[in-house]
């Protein structure tokens, strides 16, 4: 991977923590840590109840996703992997995801979308095939194109 990349990863946007109930999370993260929940999203597509906390201030600020399954006999099955997937910021995600996929990493289905907090995002998934032999190692990792302040403050 010798040539130019035409995107920056800038830091971490998320972490993502999944289990069969959210209300135990919140009772580490939120009662005792002091987390805020920001939100809530919700998505019978994705089979998540997710509450969406936040870790420090401004552009820098980290999300923490907490999550359970609505259902647990579906997939994806959020509460599967506790540590469900790892978020990066990255300043030009259609530059990222076309210049990764001719160098070999494997996306997850749905391409570029809006995501839970209103970015656009898309997964690197977990596993690489033969096509595209690069992917997470067993970790889910979400590309979250970043705000201009973001950019800014992270760049």
């Amino acid at each position: 991977m010798t040539d130019t990349k035409p995107f920056r990863i800038l830091g971490i946007q998320q972490v993502a923590i999944g289990g069969p109930d959210k209300q135990r999370l919140k009772s580490l993260w939120v009662d005792v840590l002091g987390l805020q929940v920001k939100s809530r999203f919700v998505s019978e597509r994705e089979n998540v109840d997710e509450d969406i906390c936040e870790l420090g201030r401004g552009p820098t600020a980290v999300e923490v996703d907490l999550m359970q399954p609505l259902d647990p006999d579906r997939k994806p099955a959020v509460h599967a992997t506790p540590l469900n997937h790892v978020g990066l910021w990255v300043d030009d995600l259609p530059a990222a995801v076309a210049w990764m996929t001719a160098h070999g990493v494997r996306f997850a289905p749905g391409g570029i979308r809006k995501g839970a907090a209103g970015h656009d995002i898309c997964f690197i998934h977990p596993r690489g095939n033969e096509e595209f032999p690069l992917g997470g190692e067993g970790v889910l990792i979400e590309l979250v194109q970043a705000p201009p302040e973001v950019v800014a403050a992270l760049g």
